[in-house]
This record gives structure tokens, C-alpha cells and sequence, in this order.
């Protein structure tokens, strides 16, 4: 039996699948991702959270690459990969999509957008940080394109910024939970295109694994997680996970 065959017979014969996926996954729709090199942080280097709030200048510059799109994350389109997940949701197999990415792919590929828990936000749209209300990127651009406004809160005039998860900005207390939640309740944990060593997100593949949930691990390069894993694929996402639905009424 080949790999894909494997994780073929290990998802039709699980109750409660939890997909995990990172940049991996959506680099194949040419969204780069952060840290290897020519990644968005060799181009550009990051704006801590702190450093939004303090300065103007560089709420001015975080916008001014928001409304470029100079880091590439908005736009895309899904590639097989998260269509192959989308379809195992519509089929009943996945429970929970748990996503390092802010790309918004998963809800773009038919994913309800209730079944993706976003570790580290969105980057398609914003937030206003002291009242939470969601802010469309539409109706903020042209006041600051056209004048020079730094975007505020139509509701309190709080300071407003992209829904992603920043340097120094803590991590959502709400995802993080449902993550372990979907972790806890899960009986197959499926990593796809993570290189998993960005804690804590990196700790729920670990978290499975440790309560004997059997863990799936499918990336191009090796991660330090391999050893904890039932099965690992070495591979790239979309022709892996393609086959991989492909051939489920086959272990059904």
C-alpha cells in the first residue's frame, strides 16, 4: 500500500478528522510565505504590534502595504489542496480546518467559514482594536489613498488594523481554544504544509499526538514533529491530497 492509499484508508476509517495547515498549502497558489528566503519577512521586515500602536508612521506604512497588497497574501485563488479539504468537509470528514495562514483560501475554496479556526487572523479585511467591529478594506481605502487618512472606527474612532495576528500582539484567546478543542475531540490530526515551529499554534499537533490521536504530518521538508507522527508524506500538498479524496470510495 503507497502513502497516499494509506492516508486514504486512515481518513475514511476516522470519525473526526482535524486538518492543520501552513504557508504549504498555499504557496501552491503562489502566496508566499514568511520566513524562508524570498519569503514576505526577507522582503520586508515586520511591524510589531507595539510599534502600530505608538507611531503613526508606522500605522501609515502598515496600511500603505495593506491597500498594495506588498505582502501577497490577498488575492489568490484555492488550489487543489483546499479544495481537496473543502471537499472532505462537504463530505463529512472534517470537523475542524485549524489555519496558521491569513489568506482566507479555506472560506475561498467552500469551506463554512464557522469550520476554520484562523491562529493568526485575516488578512482580507480589519478590526477596530478597542470595540472589535469589522471594518471592509472597500470602505476604508479611499480616504486614506485619496487623503491621507489613517483609517478609524466608524462606531468609537478607534484605532483600526488588519484582522492578522502581529509581532507582539497576543494570540486570539477565542481560536486558540476552539483549536484545542478540535485537537481534543479529533480522532486523525492532519498536518498539511506546516514546517510546525511556530509556537504555541505548533503545539497542537504535539497535543494530539500525546493524547494518542493518530497524527498525519504531509510537508515538503522534514519537520522536528516527524518522529511523533503515525504516517509522514514528504510531498507537495494539492497532487497528494487530490489522490488522496480521489481514492476514499475505494476504503470506504
Amino acid at each position: 500500500m503507497t502513502p497516499r492509499e494509506e492516508l486514504a484508508r486512515m481518513i475514511a476509517r476516522a470519525r473526526n478528522v482535524t486538518v492543520f495547515t501552513g504557508a504549504g498549502i498555499s504557496t501552491e497558489s503562489g502566496v508566499p510565505d514568511f520566513r524562508s528566503p524570498g519569503g514576505v519577512w526577507s522582503k520586508m521586515k515586520p511591524i510589531y504590534f507595539q510599534d502600530f500602536i505608538a507611531s503613526e508612521e508606522r500605522r501609515r506604512e502598515a496600511w500603505t502595504r495593506a491597500f498594495s497588497g506588498a505582502a501577497g497574501w490577498t488575492g489568490a485563488k484555492p488550489n487543489a489542496g483546499h479544495m481537496a479539504v473543502a471537499e472532505l468537509v462537504r463530505r463529512g470528514k472534517v470537523g475542524a480546518v485549524i489555519t496558521q495562514n491569513v489568506d482566507n483560501l479555506h472560506q475561498d475554496s467552500g469551506v463554512p467559514a464557522e469550520w476554520v479556526i484562523e491562529l493568526h487572523g485575516n488578512a482580507s479585511y480589519a478590526t477596530c482594536l478597542e470595540c472589535g467591529l469589522r471594518h471592509e478594506f472597500a470602505e476604508l481605502k479611499p480616504a486614506f489613498v485619496e487623503h491621507g487618512e489613517l483609517p478609524s472606527c466608524r462606531e468609537c474612532a478607534g484605532i483600526v488594523k488588519t484582522a492578522t495576528i502581529s509581532f507582539g500582539q497576543p494570540m486570539p484567546p477565542g481560536p486558540m481554544a476552539r483549536a484545542e478543542e478540535a485537537t481534543l475531540a479529533c480522532d486523525l490530526f492532519l498536518v498539511l504544509g506546516s514546517s510546525l515551529v511556530v509556537f504555541p499554534a505548533a503545539g497542537f499537533p504535539l497535543l494530539a499526538a500525546r493524547q494518542g490521536t493518530s497524527l498525519v504530518i504531509i510537508n515538503r521538508e522534514p519537520t522536528d514533529q516527524d518522529p511523533y507522527a503515525e504516517l509522514v508524506l514528504h510531498d507537495e500538498i494539492g497532487p497528494t491530497m487530490s489522490e488522496v479524496v480521489a481514492l476514499q470510495d475505494a476504503f470506504m
